[in-house]
C-alpha cells in the first residue's frame, strides 16, 4: 500500500529523482509491494549520505567561460550534502550516472587524492600561476569535510608553493582553517566569498537544508575580516519574488560583519533542475508559487533559464534590472561595491613532485 511518508526525505532539498537525461532506463520505486515494512519507509523517508571513492586522475579543471570571474577551479568533492534545492551543479551528476535529485546530495564523490594531485598539478613545467577557484561546482566546505579535510590540505599545498585561492562557501566551517588562511593572506593570495541567500533561517531549512545558518554564516564573514583574510558576500542566488527583497538587509549585514565586497546572480533553473526547485516551491510555498515562478520566468524572458553569455547570470527585462539596480544601490550605500585586493602570483614557487623531483624552468 502507498506510504505517504514515502516523498517526504528528512533534510533534503529535493525530494525526487528526476530521471537522468543520458540514460535510457529508470528505476522507480513500488512502495505497494512493501506493505508496511516501516524499516524500509523509514530509510526512504531518511536516506542516508553516501561517500563513494573518486579516482580521478586530475584535479584542476579549466573553464572559458565569459561568464564565470575564474578560469581554473579545483573540486575535491562531487556532489554536495549541503542539497540547495537551486543548486545549478546538479546537472553535473547525470555524468556520473546519478540522478540530479536526491542522488546529488545522497551520493558524493570523494577525491581522496586531491591535495597529492593538486602538488604535481603545480609541479608542472607549464603551469603560469594566476588564480584557482575552490571550488567552481560543489562546496569544498560541505559537511564531510570536517572529518575528510581534504579541502584544508589542499589550502597547505597552496600555501606551500604561494598559490593564488579563491574560495565560495556556503559554510562557516571555513574558519577552522583560519590558521592556514591568515599566512594566505599576509601573501596577499586568498578571497574568500561567503554566499548568503536569505537571512530568514526558516527558509534556510528547506532552501538550503544542510548548510550553516545566516547568522553563522555572517559570524565566519566577522572572524575571516578580523583575521585580515579579504571577504566578499555573495548574495546568491537571488530568486525573484521570494528574495530579492531582502538584498538592503542582507548588504547591511553583510557590511556590518566586516565584508568589503558583495556580488549578486540570480536564479537559474537549467535542466532538471527547474522541475526539482519547481517541486520544492509547490511543497513549501504553493500560495507563492505561481507568483514566484512568473516572477522568476521575468527575469529570463519568459523562461525559467538562460544559457545565454552576460544573462545568464544577471537575468533580463524590467524585473532583473529592477533587483540590479537595488543591489547596486545597497552596495555603493554600504560601501560594497569596491573590489577585493588583488593576488599576488609573483611569489609562487615551484614545488617538488610526488617523487621530490624539482621542475629545472
Amino acid at each position: 500500500m502507498d506510504d505517504p511518508r514515502r516523498n517526504q526525505p528528512i533534510g533534503r532539498g529535493a525530494h525526487v529523482n528526476p530521471a537522468n537525461r543520458f540514460a535510457q532506463t529508470r528505476l522507480e520505486p513500488a512502495f505497494e509491494q512493501v506493505g508496511y515494512d516501516d524499516e524500509f519507509v523509514a530509510e526512504s523517508a531518511n536516506p542516508r549520505t553516501q561517500y563513494l571513492p573518486d579516482d580521478s586522475r586530475s584535479i584542476v579543471t579549466e573553464n572559458d567561460s565569459p561568464d564565470v570571474p575564474f578560469r581554473y577551479s579545483l573540486n575535491p568533492y562531487r556532489g554536495c550534502s549541503h542539497g540547495c534545492s537551486y543548486c545549478y551543479a546538479r546537472p553535473t551528476h547525470e555524468y556520473l550516472g546519478f540522478s540530479a535529485g536526491l542522488d546529488f546530495e545522497t551520493k558524493v564523490l570523494v577525491k581522496h587524492k586531491a591535495p597529492e594531485l593538486f602538488r604535481e598539478f603545480l609541479s608542472r613545467p607549464s603551469w603560469r600561476p594566476e588564480a584557482i577557484a575552490l571550488s567552481g561546482v560543489t562546496d569544498c566546505y560541505q559537511p564531510v569535510e570536517r572529518d575528510l579535510q581534504l579541502t584544508r590540505r589542499c589550502l597547505g599545498v597552496a600555501l606551500e608553493a604561494r598559490q593564488p585561492i579563491g574560495i565560495t562557501t556556503k559554510n562557516a566551517l571555513v574558519v577552522r582553517d583560519l590558521d592556514v588562511l591568515r599566512p594566505m593572506a599576509g601573501l596577499g593570495i586568498v578571497h574568500v566569498s561567503i554566499s548568503v541567500t536569505t537571512l530568514d533561517q526558516s527558509l534556510t531549512k528547506t532552501l538550503e537544508p544542510r548548510t550553516s545558518s545566516p547568522e553563522a554564516r555572517l559570524r565566519a564573514v566577522r572572524a575571516l575580516s578580523e583575521a585580515g583574510v579579504p571577504v566578499a558576500v555573495l548574495v546568491a542566488p537571488v530568486i525573484a519574488g521570494l528574495t530579492d527583497s531582502e538584498i538592503p538587509a542582507i548588504l547591511a549585514a553583510a557590511a556590518e560583519a566586516g565584508a568589503m565586497r558583495a556580488d549578486y546572480q540570480l536564479l537559474r533553473l537549467p535542466l532538471c533542475v527547474r522541475s526539482i526547485f519547481l517541486e520544492w516551491l509547490a511543497r513549501t510555498h504553493p500560495l507563492q508559487q505561481r507568483r514566484v515562478e512568473t516572477m522568476i520566468r521575468s527575469t529570463h524572458g519568459g523562461k525559467l533559464s538562460s544559457s545565454e553569455f552576460g544573462e545568464r547570470m544577471s537575468g533580463s527585462g524590467v524585473v532583473a534590472d529592477q533587483i540590479g539596480q537595488l543591489f547596486r544601490t545597497f552596495a555603493r550605500t554600504h560601501g560594497l561595491d569596491g573590489q577585493l585586493p588583488p593576488y599576488d602570483c609573483d611569489q609562487f614557487r615551484a614545488l617538488p613532485t610526488s617523487t621530490g623531483q624539482l621542475r629545472l624552468f
